[in-house]
């Protein structure tokens, strides 16, 4: 495959960023004016948010199990294996459990949503959806991006909550620690802005999800083998940006309330 010239790499750069951008003011817009799909919305919601609940539960769940038994090894060299509940709250509510249940999430469904679309592109049915009048936009974005958004927050709190049950599980059956004291130490740890900073990174993590999938969805070329190729670079170019997006929140997080 021949390198692009810089020139062009540069053109093609500016015109994806200029075609997500347009997408994603499309489908926010869109929900602020008639018709609404609302029956596809729940649907997206139960595909989304029910369909990710098992995956996002055991990745929270042994993440925290995982976490504990981390934590309780560094902190018997300082005799307080008793803050382990501590340390497994504040990393799973303020990082690991938002950005862990958004990499599982893009995993399933940016692919999902780049393999659908880019089907029905490559299929000429979104022209046939032009050609009968319906907005492609309106009626298969919009309902994925706010689905996705509404149900990501709610299972980020799923895998905060296994996540501290299998620490949970891990500090009473392993280490011997009391778990009155492991529950009580983690709710004492946990501030307003932990929970703040949590419960954000959510609603990014289900943007940029939604919006992804389904640009590179609309934008696949070349038959099934672009499918392939839009529906791994929804995954790739998602990942990445959650993780960017974690960074800049989190250090917004903190100017904001300290910690």
């Amino acid at each position: 495959m021949p390198f692009a010239s810089p020139e062009n790499f540069a053109k093609q750069t500016v015109a994806s960023i200029q075609g997500y951008s347009t997408l994603s003011w499309r489908a926010i817009t869109n929900l602020f004016s008639r018709p609404r799909y609302w029956a596809d919305v729940y649907t997206q919601m139960d595909s989304i948010g029910v369909g990710s609940m098992p995956i996002v539960v055991l990745t929270g769940f042994f993440t925290g199990c995982v976490l504990a038994l981390q934590s309780a090894t560094s902190l018997q060299a300082f005799g307080s294996v008793s803050l382990t509940g501590n340390l497994v709250a504040l990393s799973m509510v303020k990082e690991l459990g938002p950005v862990l249940t958004g990499l599982m999430v893009s995993g399933r469904n940016a692919s999902g949503m780049a393999s659908e679309i880019g089907s029905m592109k490559v299929t000429e049915q979104i022209d046939a959806m032009r050609a009968l009048g319906t907005d492609p936009v309106r009626k298969l974005v919009t309902p994925r991006l706010y689905a996705t958004v509404f149900m990501l927050f709610f299972l980020t709190i799923l895998s905060d909550t296994f996540g501290i049950a299998g620490g949970a599980l891990v500090s009473v059956a392993l280490l011997g620690l009391n778990g009155s004291t492991y529950f009580h130490n983690s709710y004492r740890a946990l501030q307003y802005g932990d929970v703040v900073q949590g419960l954000t990174k959510p609603l990014f993590s289900g943007f940029i999800i939604a919006t992804v999938g389904c640009y590179f969805g609309m934008n696949t070329k070349g038959g099934t083998q672009g499918v392939g190729k839009s529906t791994t670079q929804a995954v790739v170019v998602s990942s990445v940006f959650i993780i960017i997006v974690d960074l800049l929140v989190t250090r917004a997080m903190i100017g904001i309330f300290g910690r």
